[in-house]
């Protein structure tokens, strides 16, 4: 079982920026996937941002290119996604999520999921 804890969330004005960290905990070997998925009132969950863990290679929707970095630290535990040039429609509860299959780091399909944190933009 992982278990993982998002902080970080609040409200900024639009072109501002903010970091989100997630701590993980509770597995024996290290989730091999990590990422951020966003949902916002009435929209379906989206994939964000994902990590290979053993490597550091990552991805990025392309509603996020240029502007938010996924990273991790592996020594912390600690997943982070830092979101540059913040706009209204990044409005949305973020999620950090890991799984352990190989399947899973092609996709947007986690068995773990943090509880979120509220990322608020105003314009």
């Amino acid at each position: 079982q992982v278990h993982l804890v998002e902080s970080g969330g609040g409200s900024v004005q639009a072109g501002g920026s903010l970091r989100l960290s997630c701590l993980a905990s509770g597995y024996y070997y290290r989730p091999i996937c990590m990422g951020w998925f966003r949902q916002a009132p009435g929209k379906e969950r989206e994939g964000v941002a994902g990590i290979y863990t053993p490597n550091g290679s990552t991805r990025y929707a392309d509603s996020v290119k240029g502007r938010f970095t996924i990273s991790q630290n592996l020594a912390k535990n600690t997943l982070y996604l830092k979101m540059n040039s913040l706009q209204p429609e990044d409005t949305a509860m973020y999620y950090c999520a890991a799984d352990s299959r190989l399947s899973a780091c092609g996709g947007w399909d986690f068995a773990y999921w943090g509880q979120g944190t509220q990322v608020t933009v105003s314009s």
